[in-house]
């Protein structure tokens, strides 16, 4: 938590606006030159039930959500399912209100809509806003909304209060309104926020939060992570997705679909996921750059396609958006908890790209890097990501985008080389040969002269021929598992890494390992540590198969002892790394949490003190496991 900084979280049901309403208010705040980072936090309804997003804002470069919230903003949930206390689920039209209480920080602001929402329902809470020196304004925001448009309008009426209260200028909230809408509906809108900002700016305000100053250096655009991963598939020359919704993967499947049309590409949703992975392989054999993917339970179906791109040597990029399990789990809510069924499902022994972006920028790059490696390699890459960074929002400069387009196909050959290539004496080309050095045997394309061969999921000798042959089978397995090795050295010589360090000391005692979208909160808790007088560093992994062991033995090997973050209940990346670099299991102890929400910076930073000091770990949310041998 800094002084100088804002994080706005409006709360009500879900169908009443709140997504595109903080969406707004977060590009309002970039747009005035702050850092911006949204989470999102919604139920698993169509309509009803408690959401919100936070949105926080500071002069200063944010990565990670904040350890609770400075200001709310209530609308209570208009599709509530029960509004009476005695209902199973409690009284649903309040939550919004009642259930956001516990995360706000002393001396914090609170609107609520009066209209909808009636105070005295909330236990304690006049009490509670005296102890802690909240400032509370009921505001009749949907008599406002309905005075000069419709009810579901009070969105816009509670932005204008925040406005005021806030001591925010109007404009950037006005100018998003005329970008996105026209007519009469535009002048109902701007009449509300006006209307919303006059009457409370008249009003005696006794609270001193107020909206950060900031400026950009440049233009910034607000991403999530799945926006970063769809453009990255485009950019990187991606013409064919095929899949079945399924929360959060959907988001990456919208955003390809509503753009591959306009590119020359084809966007296809079939009956199950088996049916999406088997299309996109179909695609990549025909010479198409394809994609598919899901969430856990539908990546699950995807088993058997897995294997046969791995066998058959087909390249694909497949995304898995992680949510809380098993099966159906939390399908809302954030989790790191796939990484083993990712590394592992299929048949045999997995010969895979596995990808796990900390951060949108990261989550560009690498799906770029997922699509050179699967198409140079001929082999499945997979990019896995949660529901966390799948939506959250952040400001990322726009020239970061300002990339060349790649439609290359990798090693594949042209109808020239294909003649000139090896050939069997029945004319069929020698598509899986025994002997290249990086594994990898160039294709052929269907419809090239001479191009002809067989793709069968049995072991197949170099024409694809079914060949159970013991030596060809060791071969084969030996050729496609240098792939691996060919893969790693050329991540290893690249010039930028995918592990990113974090190492405000320059000489660190301690470290913190973790991995995927758990990054950037890491880093936020590192920079604290730092400055309350620990050495401490980070490192954040993304490369999850093929194994960076130089770089986490060389993190490893620098500190005297290592926390691994991640949010599970069973340590998968710990057990990976002690799996790959067993010689420092003494070293790492684990931090997790898997409730659903998120790490907050303190919760590491109490965890991580906790731990160096002979304390207990685990806070009311976190569970600590020792290092190996303690």
């Amino acid at each position: 938590m800094t002084d100088n900084e804002l994080v706005w979280r409006i709360a009500g049901g879900s169908g009443d606006g709140i997504d595109s309403t903080s969406q707004n208010f977060a590009k309002a705040l970039m747009r005035s030159g702050l850092s911006v980072f949204t989470h999102r936090h919604y139920p698993s309804r169509i309509r009803g039930g408690h959401t919100y997003v936070e949105v926080r804002a500071s002069a200063d470069k944010v990565k990670s959500r904040g350890d609770g919230y400075n200001c709310l903003l209530a609308l209570g949930d208009s599709f509530a399912r029960n509004p009476q206390d005695e209902a199973y689920y409690g009284n649903e039209e309040v939550k919004p209100l009642s259930e956001n209480l516990d995360e706000l920080r002393e001396g914090g602001v609170i609107v609520y809509d009066e209209g909808l929402l009636d105070g005295s329902e909330v236990d304690d809470l006049d009490e509670r806003a005296e102890e802690n020196d909240w400032h509370v304004y009921p505001l009749d925001l949907r008599g406002m909304a309905r005075e000069h448009g419709r009810e579901v309008m009070r969105n816009t009426a509670g932005v204008g209060a925040t406005a005021a209260l806030l001591g925010m200028d109007t404009g950037p909230f006005e100018e998003l309104m005329e970008e996105r809408m026209g007519g009469d509906i535009l002048e109902q809108n701007l009449d509300i926020i006006q209307m919303a900002y006059d009457q409370v700016a008249e009003m005696d305000h006794s609270h001193d939060l107020r909206v950060p100053e900031g400026e950009h250096d440049e233009t910034q655009v607000l991403v999530s992570g799945s926006t970063a991963i769809a453009y990255g598939a485009l950019d990187e020359g991606c013409r064919f997705i095929a899949g079945y919704p399924m929360t959060p993967w959907t988001d990456v499947f919208t955003i390809m679909s509503q753009n591959l049309p306009a590119m020359g590409g084809i966007s296809e949703q079939v009956e199950d996921e088996i049916a999406a992975a088997a299309l996109a392989l179909g695609a990549s054999h025909a010479g198409a750059k394809a994609m598919s993917g899901s969430s856990g339970g539908g990546f699950a179906l995807m088993s058997e396609p897995l294997g046969l791109a791995e066998i058959t040597e087909t390249p694909v990029v497949l995304v898995e958006s992680m949510r809380a399990g098993p099966s159906t789990g939390m399908p809302t809510k954030p989790e790191q908890a796939d990484l083993e069924h990712v590394l592992y499902t299929s048949q045999g022994d997995s010969n895979r790209v596995v990808f796990a972006p900390g951060n949108q920028q990261e989550a560009y790059e690498q799906t770029r890097t997922a699509f050179q490696l699967a198409y140079d390699y001929q082999m499945p890459a997979i990019v896995i990501y949660d529901q966390k960074l799948s939506g959250e929002l952040q400001n990322v400069p726009e020239s970061f985008f300002d990339r060349e387009p790649n439609p290359d196909l990798g090693a594949t050959l042209t109808e020239e080389q294909v003649a000139e290539a090896e050939h069997h004496a029945s004319g069929k080309f020698n598509r899986y040969q025994h002997d290249p050095e990086n594994g990898v045997s160039p294709r052929s394309l269907p419809g090239q002269a001479d191009g002809r061969f067989l793709a069968s999921g049995n072991e197949h000798n170099p024409q694809g021929h079914i060949d159970e042959d013991p030596d060809n089978r060791i071969a084969q397995m030996n050729r496609r598992m240098r792939k691996l090795s060919s893969i790693r050295t050329e991540l290893d010589e690249a010039e930028e890494s995918n592990q990113t360090l974090h190492d405000p000391s320059g000489d660190a005692e301690y470290g913190i390992l973790t991995w995927g979208s758990s990054q950037g909160t890491v880093e936020e808790a590192v920079d604290r540590l730092n400055e309350r007088g620990h050495a401490v560093k980070s490192l954040g992994v993304s490369d999850m198969m093929p194994y960076p062991e130089a770089d986490v033995a060389g993190f490893l090997e620098s500190v005297d002892e290592c926390l691994v973050v991640e949010m599970n209940a069973t340590a998968q990346f710990r057990g990976l790394t002690q799996k790959e670099l067993g010689r420092f299991g003494e070293k790492m102890s684990s931090l997790l949490k898997y409730n659903g929400n998120p790490f907050e910076p303190a919760e590491i930073v109490e965890g991580f003190e906790a731990s160096i000091n002979g304390g207990d770990p685990a806070g009311e949310t976190t569970k600590y496991v020792p290092a190996a041998g303690d």
